[in-house]
C-alpha cells in the first residue's frame, strides 16, 4: 500500500486542544467489522455495553514523563531537549535547534542541571534517512534523572498548539498509569475513569495491565511512499505472567480480548504465538502493523482518531479494513468529532 492511501483532509478546528472536563463524556463511535455498520453511543461510558462478562480489557499502564526540557547554551541561545527515553547515564533525545549545538557543548536547564549533547555515528546517508533511522542524539546529564525531570514539561504533541499547563500533568495521564517511562500518552486510555473501570469489573470483565512505553516509535512520521518499507523504532514493553495468564484464560473460555489503544495492540501481538496464546515477556518491540497483518490475539479495540498517514491509523486500518475505517473517519469529520490525543474515541467490534 501507498502512503497516500492513508491521508484524509481534517479541518483544524476538529483537532482537540484541551481535554473534556469529564473524561468519560467523550463521544464514542462504534464500528462493527462484520456488518460494516457505523453508529454512535450516547457517550464513552457506553463502551461498557459492548464489553461483557468473560471478556478481557487490556490497558497500557505506562506513565508519561516530563520529557520536554528547556535550557540555554553558554552563548545564551535557547535549546529544547525532547527525551526519547530515560536510560541511566546517557539517553537519546531530539534537540532543537540541533545543528547549532556542538558536540560536548554545555546546556544549562531551567533548574540548573547541565546537559551535553554527543554524536555517536556519522549522519546517516539518504537511504538510511528514508528508512526512518532514529534522529536522536545521545545526551548526558550531570544529575540523576529524577533531578533532570524536576522542571520538565509535559510532552504534548505538536498539533496541540498551546503551551502545556499544570493541569496537563494529570490530564495527559491515564487513571491507571503507574510505570514511568513513556514520552507520549497511550491516549485511548485517557477516556477511562476509575468508576468506569469498576463498572466493567462488576460486569465480569477482566481488566489486565501491560506496559508499553510509548515513544518516538509510535509518532515518527512515515517517510517512504511504500508503507511496507517503513521501519518502526523500538519501544520497551512488558507482559508479566499474571497478565498473560488472564489473557490466555479469556481466549480459552471463548471470551474476547479488547485492546485499549494501538500500544496495547502492538504489545499483545508481539507477545502472541501463531496459536494466539500470549507469553510473558519483557524487551523491545518494533512490530509494524499495517493492512495485510494477521491478528493473532486481539478481538476488539478501543482507540482514538489518528493523524493522516500515521502508523497508528495504518494499524487501525489493518484491524478493521481500510475502506471501513476511512468511511468512519469521513463520518466523524462530518459529525464534528474531536480528533487526536484529547479527542473522541471509537470502539471496533
Amino acid at each position: 500500500m501507498k502512503l497516500k492511501d492513508f491521508y484524509y483532509d481534517l479541518p483544524k478546528e476538529l483537532i482537540a486542544q484541551v481535554p473534556l472536563k469529564d473524561r468519560d463524556k467523550a463521544r464514542l463511535m462504534v464500528i462493527e467489522r462484520g456488518s460494516g455498520k457505523i453508529s454512535e453511543a450516547e457517550d464513552f461510558r457506553g463502551v461498557a455495553g459492548y464489553i461483557g462478562k468473560g471478556d478481557c480489557l487490556v490497558v497500557n499502564d505506562a506513565r508519561v514523563i516530563a520529557a520536554r526540557l528547556f535550557g540555554r547554551k553558554e552563548t545564551g541561545g535557547k535549546v529544547e531537549i525532547f527525551l526519547l527515553g530515560t536510560g541511566a547515564g546517557t539517553c537519546r533525545a531530539l534537540i532543537r535547534p540541533s545543528k547549532r549545538v556542538r558536540t560536548g557543548e554545555k546546556i544549562e536547564l531551567e533548574n540548573g542541571v547541565c546537559a551535553k549533547a554527543l554524536f555517536d555515528d556519522p549522519v546517516p546517508d539518504k537511504t538510511q534517512r528514508e528508512a526512518n533511522e532514529d534522529p536522536g542524539r545521545p545526551v548526558v546529564f550531570d544529575a540523576p534523572m529524577s533531578k533532570v525531570l524536576e522542571n520538565g514539561h509535559v510532552p504534548l504533541p505538536p498539533y496541540i498548539t498551546r503551551p502545556d499547563t499544570v493541569d496537563d500533568k494529570e490530564d495527559y495521564q491515564t487513571v491507571f498509569s503507574r510505570n514511568d517511562g513513556a514520552t507520549a500518552a497511550p491516549t485511548a486510555g485517557l477516556h477511562f475513569t476509575g468508576s468506569l473501570i469498576s463498572e466493567l469489573i462488576d460486569r465480569g470483565v477482566s481488566v489486565v495491565y501491560i506496559t508499553l512505553h510509548t515513544s518516538y516509535g509510535s509518532f515518527a512520521p512515515v517517510k517512504v511512499e511504500d508503507v511496507g518499507q517503513h521501519r518502526m523504532h523500538s519501544e520497551s514493553f512488558r507482559m508479566d505472567e499474571e497478565a498473560a495468564g488472564a489473557i490466555n484464560r479469556t481466549k480459552k473460555s471463548g471470551g474476547r480480548v479488547f485492546a485499549v489503544g494501538t500500544t496495547s495492540t502492538r504489545a499483545l501481538e508481539t507477545s502472541a504465538g501463531e496459536d494466539g496464546k500470549v507469553s510473558a515477556m519483557e524487551g523491545e518491540t518494533d512490530l509494524f502493523i499495517y493492512p495485510g497483518y494477521d491478528f493473532k490475539v486481539v478481538d476488539g479495540m478501543v482507540t482514538n482518531f489518528h493523524l493522516p498517514g500515521s502508523t497508528l491509523l495504518m494499524l487501525v486500518c489493518a484491524f478493521a479494513g481500510k475502506d471501513l475505517v476511512m468511511k468512519a473517519y469521513r463520518k466523524a469529520i462530518d459529525s464534528g468529532f474531536r480528533f487526536f490525543s484529547y479527542g473522541d474515541a471509537m470502539i471496533i467490534l
